[in-house]
């Protein structure tokens, strides 16, 4: 539904009163941006990096939820790569919708690589 335009409301309102963010609002807001809203959620991410915030495994999870649920896997293996060089632990959910997003748009050769990946992880 809707949700996403309610958190992301909650968020410009928060920064407008000065009200300090955390991860924990980020991650819930992206999460909320689903399917055709994972440009959203890509805004959010880089919104938290600009206000110097962290993200942790979950923002990094929702962020390549969102891509998958949108059928972009090139942005989620984007996520998957500054979640490496940030040393950001990757778990089940981060290889499980990675995968996936390489599953909807036909990258098999990205899904058993992944696969791959997470089985040495």
């Amino acid at each position: 539904g809707d949700k996403w335009q309610n958190v992301l409301q909650l968020v410009r309102v928060m920064a407008q009163s000065k009200v300090e963010s955390d991860t924990t609002i980020f991650n819930a807001a992206i999460s909320a941006c689903e399917g055709d809203e994972w440009q959203k959620a890509s805004q959010l991410f880089n919104d938290m990096a600009r206000g110097e915030l962290e993200p942790d495994t979950i923002t990094f999870n929702a962020a390549i939820s969102s891509c998958e649920k949108g059928c972009q896997w090139e942005k989620s293996l984007r996520f998957l790569s500054i979640m490496a060089q940030s040393d950001v632990s990757r778990d089940t959910i981060t290889f499980n919708s990675a995968i996936s997003a390489c599953e909807k748009g036909g990258e098999w050769e990205k899904v058993l690589q992944l696969f791959s990946e997470m089985v040495a992880a």
